[in-house]
């Protein structure tokens, strides 16, 4: 650090330590208003110290030149033609000879001798100039030469000058002064106004949290502020509409798990009345009956809660996705279906696909879908199964998805007329949706007339673009 910017930071770390806490708890408003107050304030100061620095040296400037005509006019009429002048102006005439100086009427006035006025009487300089005190008052002193050796010195005072220059710098203070009152005022009025947006969204911020009504704001202008409102308005809309979803999933997981539990509930308290009263005893079939459809139930409440926990889940991918081949999953898939759906044949021909991903997400999603497929194909049926450049299509042979269906078998819990009387909690191709967009894909349903259903996932692989290398493996197995 320089020794000259020590004492500067010497001079502004109170001054920041000290507006620092002030600024800390004014209104946002308020410091708008400050900064350009004080940013008119230094320009002001600034445009006024160059103009009286100005003004002063026009002043000198012209000072100096009319004593320099007199000098020289005096000097070439012999210092008498220009005498009555020079003593109307109130000018001290010396002579500089031999490097001392004499009064040139005898006064007793005395001028302190400067090199400059030395140099112009020994021909070294044609003329000087320089501002002095004479007898505790301020003279502009101006030196010509006026012969071999010698110098004219004229002195004159510079209390005309002064007082002009201290009018000057009350106006300038003065304007100065007004124009930072305006500057606040202005600054203040142009803060308010243009933060009125700002206070909307706090005020609007502050409803939400004290409310939790999610109403969006009117929108006003097409600034950033006015594009600030349109993100918190889009920012409102995502939050209600996710509220809503949770409040949907809610209550229809609430109905779904009513079900399972009021049997279980029911198989319970037969069980509980039985071997509290002998007379009401179970026969060993009505005790297998009954405990048979526990385990369904309870299968059925263990599928229903975890995929509640699935669908749930909002976060994004794993943050360590794993790279793996979408055909090793479906090889997964099939080995735990297969023993679920016997007498079907399952169809398979699978490229090898490498994506990156959640290996677990993607099999139950692959499950999924045969398991649907499963459910809905006759005895005896085929599920055709394909996967080829990262496209999995599972075909069944079951009677198909009306017109009127299709469009809702993804949604959360929607279970057609047909599918109320078969298991499951209408959840699994919700899954199937979600699993395939949290990988950057999409999955559909068709129902060609007379041909079942076909259902497609699309899993694109880490770079986008469709793979070169890929082995391709068929089989085909029956159950």
């Amino acid at each position: 650090m320089s020794a000259t910017s020590r004492p500067i930071r010497a001079v502004l770390t109170p001054i920041h330590r000290t507006i620092q806490p002030l600024t800390a708890r004014a209104s946002l408003a308020l410091r708008v208003a400050l900064l350009t107050t004080a940013a008119v304030a230094v320009t002001l100061a600034a445009v006024s110290a160059l103009v009286f620095v100005t003004v002063k040296a026009e002043f000198e400037s012209s000072l100096d030149e009319s004593m320099l005509r007199r000098a020289n006019a005096a000097v070439s009429e012999g210092y008498t033609a220009s005498k009555e002048e020079l003593d109307v102006a109130g000018i001290k005439i010396f002579v500089v000879r031999g490097g001392q100086i004499f009064s040139r009427r005898g006064e007793d006035t005395t001028l302190p001798l400067n090199n400059n006025e030395i140099e112009v009487s020994i021909g070294e300089a044609k003329s000087s100039r320089r501002t002095t005190m004479i007898d505790g008052e301020l003279y502009r002193v101006i030196a010509v030469q006026a012969g071999e050796g010698s110098a004219l010195v004229l002195a004159q005072p510079m209390e005309s000058i002064d007082r002009a220059l201290e009018r000057l710098k009350i106006i300038l203070l003065l304007a100065s002064a007004a124009g930072v009152v305006l500057a606040g005022g202005a600054g203040w009025v142009v803060a308010t106004n243009g933060l009125r947006p700002v206070r909307r969204l706090t005020a609007a911020a502050e409803r939400v949290a004290r409310t939790s009504e999610l109403r969006p704001i009117k929108v006003t202008g097409h600034d950033e502020l006015a594009r600030l409102t349109t993100s918190f308005n889009q920012m409102l809309l995502a939050l209600d509409a996710s509220q809503e979803r949770q409040r949907q999933l809610v209550a229809d997981a609430g109905h779904e798990l009513r079900t399972p539990l009021t049997s279980l509930r029911t198989n319970i308290e037969l069980l509980g009345q039985a071997a509290e009263n002998p007379d009401r005893q179970l026969s060993l079939s009505e005790r297998t009956e009954i405990m048979d459809d526990v385990r369904v139930q309870l299968q059925e409440l263990t599928t229903l809660v975890g995929d509640l926990v699935e669908l749930a889940r909002d976060e994004p991918m794993a943050r360590d996705p794993e790279q793996l081949d979408l055909a090793d999953t479906l090889t997964s898939a099939l080995d735990r279906v297969r023993p679920r759906a016997p007498g079907l044949t399952f169809d398979v021909e699978a490229e090898s696909w490498t994506v990156i991903g959640e290996p677990p997400l993607l099999e139950r999603a692959v499950t999924n879908l045969l398991d649907n497929a499963a459910k809905w194909s006759p005895a005896g049926g085929t599920v055709t199964v394909r996967l080829v450049g990262g496209v999995l299509t599972v075909r069944d042979d079951g009677p198909g998805i009306t017109a009127s269906d299709l469009p809702h078998v993804f949604d959360r819990f929607y279970r057609s007329n047909e599918a109320r009387t078969l298991p499951g909690s209408g959840l699994g191709l919700s899954i199937v949706r979600r699993a395939a967009e949290r990988h950057g894909g999409n999955v559909t349903a068709e129902s060609p007339a007379g041909s079942g259903s076909v259902f497609t996932m699309t899993i694109p692989p880490p770079d986008g673009r469709s793979s070169a290398s890929h082995t391709r493996a068929s089989a085909r197995s029956q159950s």
